[in-house]
């Protein structure tokens, strides 16, 4: 647990690198951009600083509050940022801090052993792009503040009050510049996610999110730290066991923390961290990890008898799956490949890891004989169904299937070989098919329409997939291989659009579409290249049926014949008392309710859902993978109640149901 410690933290800690003008100028090299997640990162980079503190052992709360004013403001009980005056630039260590580039406790001064903010640029340029910015600290039983303007001191840090002795810490108050971010509106739930991600990799700190505005609160605490935040994830999945392996190991001056748990799952969920800073694409860590969990896992089964002698060793890929896992490590100097801080690259991080996992993993399964066996089971029916489908797929590839000479029957494919001018559409349904096959510009769209309910891969494994007609025909038309196979140098069209018609069934088709995307074509999501078609939900038919009005959802239909009718009263033209039904007083002769595509023939399918000019398309963007795991765990897994809980939670928002 994160504790209170008055250790010395004074100005010659602070190390100066360069000064901060360009980044009011090119705000998008320090943060990103300019947009909502840009904006959202100013919030990052104090949290982080508080994190930071705890992470040192002089923290134990960092709140964020949402004020009513459009601030943000953010404190934490650390030490609070030095005030004394910094050799080097003659400011006081609090202005330095917040007006000077790279100037921290993070660089080898003795401020900070372990740190995620590294690059010491948060806290100068988030004062560079606010308007303003307010700074208190408490410290030796004062409050010092200044305030800022644009990054520009408008006075000096002076005491402003006195304090409890026992109280340190900072309180930093920033607004954003309207004239530099797209918006300055903050997201509440993007905020909270954040603060509880930090409260599960940070044992024993507390951090809290208010929302002046609505009056929100809420508050993360969890003693058992990435314990906590595995049996998060895995809610919605069945466990092989409730018991949770844990370990925390202390190599050299690395500290190795690991939390584990099996599950039915089909796909493994792992998240490696370096000083709290995720590592998407893993790093010597997680390459340590898993090294380890195959060899001991193998061990165990020979050992026990589980493996036979003549059977061969189970893959890594064996092993893993169903396994929800939270690896992290805090080390001084961690070494990042890129500016991102994508992957970890010190390579001792491999062997500690490695030799950590090894001994208490294997420990923990001598320990739990009960839970290995199910481990060591889950893993041999995972190599059963890895052989099962490599048949298939081997099978598949002999006759071809999946080459690019051999398409599908119904797809009907676009003239144009240029993937970046290419785009097919996934139809539900083949009469809805039809209309599309009929109604396209035959040079750049193709139409592949699938057949009923395509399969749930949230419960399938490759076998299985493969021979399912459907998702065969999708992976071939598409060029991009499964799995081993897959590379998305392949793909055939640069926009894939799922259209299908706006009802329940639908939605669930989508759903599944979406759900294949996301386990087995990740690339292509994030690649921008996956988008929902928008069909109309309306058609407003004007006298003589000579033109129609489309409206896409229930709010444009309120705007439109509240506009409609309130022209008709200007001009003289409304008949108010002659009928109650608004569209008829808006001047339409008919309103018609679209349930399916097919209701629409070829040429109303291509002018309100196909024709670049005038379709409206929702491209599919992964914001938050974890989030999205998560909602389809929910949504498509085994599990029925926490599905069940979750249509209860939401009924109360769905204004239209077809049935």
């Amino acid at each position: 647990m994160a504790t209170k410690n008055n250790d010395s933290y004074s100005a010659d800690q602070i190390t100066v690198l360069e000064g901060l003008d360009p980044v009011r100028k090119r705000p998008g090299m320090y943060i990103g951009g300019t947009g909502l997640e840009g904006l959202h990162h100013l919030v990052w980079e104090i949290v982080d600083n508080g994190i930071d503190e705890a992470l040192a052992g002089h923290a134990t709360e960092v709140s964020v509050t949402m004020q009513a004013d459009g601030g943000v403001r953010v404190i934490d009980n650390g030490r609070g940022i030095p005030t004394d005056i910094h050799p080097k630039t003659g400011k006081s260590s609090v202005e330095t801090v917040l007006t000077v580039l790279h100037a921290g406790g993070k660089f080898g001064g003795g401020g900070y052993k372990v740190s995620g903010g590294l690059h010491g640029v948060g806290s100068s340029v988030v004062n560079a792009l606010s308007s303003k910015l307010i700074v208190r600290v408490y410290r030796e039983g004062k409050i010092f503040s200044q305030e800022y303007a644009a990054g520009i001191p408008q006075d000096d840090l002076k005491v402003v009050g006195k304090t409890d002795k026992n109280r340190t810490g900072t309180d930093i108050t920033f607004y954003p510049d309207a004239s530099i971010f797209e918006s300055i509106k903050f997201n509440y739930d993007t905020i909270l996610d954040r603060l509880r991600h930090a409260a599960y990799l940070t044992k024993g700190v507390r951090t809290s999110l208010e929302d002046e505005k609505t009056g929100k609160r809420y508050s993360f605490y969890f003693e058992g730290g990435i314990q906590s935040y595995v049996k998060h994830l895995n809610v919605g999945r069945e466990a092989v066991d409730e018991d949770i392996f844990y370990v925390d190991k202390t190599v050299k001056d690395v500290q190795v923390e690991i939390s584990c748990q099996y599950t039915d799952a089909y796909t493994e969920t792992i998240k490696a961290f370096a000083n709290n800073v995720l590592n998407p694409d893993g790093g010597t860590h997680l390459t340590g990890f898993r090294s380890a969990l195959t060899r001991v896992i193998n061990d165990y089964a020979r050992k026990n008898g589980l493996l036979k002698e003549k059977e061969e060793n189970l893959s890594g890929e064996d092993t893993r799956e169903g396994i929800t896992c939270i690896i992290l490590v805090k080390l001084p100097d961690p070494q990042f490949e890129g500016q991102t801080k994508n992957k970890l690259g010190n390579p001792e991080v491999r062997g500690y890891v490695e030799t950590v996992m090894n001994e208490n993993f294997n420990y923990y399964l001598e320990e739990h004989p009960a839970v290995a066996r199910k481990i060591v089971g889950k893993a041999l029916l995972a190599a059963r169904a890895r052989k099962a489908a490599r048949a298939a797929r081997d099978n598949i590839l002999r006759k071809g299937v999946l080459e690019g000479a051999s398409m599908p029957g119904k797809l009907a494919d676009c003239s144009s070989k240029d993937p970046k001018a290419s785009e097919i559409y996934l139809v539900e349904g083949d009469s809805a098919g039809g209309s599309a096959k009929s109604g396209r510009d035959s040079k750049t769209q193709a139409i592949l329409p699938l057949r009923g309910k395509v399969l749930n891969v949230e419960r399938a494994r490759l076998d299985k997939m493969l021979a399912n007609n459907e998702i065969l025909s999708l992976i071939k038309a598409l060029g991009v291989g499964i799995e081993d196979s897959f590379d998305i140098a392949g793909l055939r069209y640069a926009r894939i659009i799922i259209m299908t018609d706006a009802d329940v069934d639908g939605s669930h088709i989508s759903t599944l579409l979406m759900t294949f995307f996301f386990r087995y074509m990740k690339e292509v999501v994030d690649g921008g290249h996956v988008y929902l078609a928008k069909p109309p939900l309306f058609e407003l038919v004007k006298p003589g049926r000579k033109s129609s009005v489309f409206i896409y959802d229930e709010a444009e239909l309120d705007v439109v014949l509240d506009a409609a009718i309130a022209k008709r009263i200007a001009d003289g033209t409304a008949v108010i008392e002659s009928s109650s039904e608004r569209f008829k007083q808006a001047g339409f002769v008919e309103q018609k309710r679209y349930k399916g595509l097919g209701e629409m023939d070829a040429d109303q399918l291509f002018e309100t859902t196909m024709n670049p000019e005038k379709r409206v398309l929702v491209q599919i963007k992964v914001a938050d993978a974890e989030r999205a795991d998560s909602i389809f765990n929910k949504l498509m897994g085994s599990e029925v109640e926490p599905r069940k809980n979750f249509i209860q939670a939401n009924a109360k928002f769905v204004k239209d149901l077809d049935i």
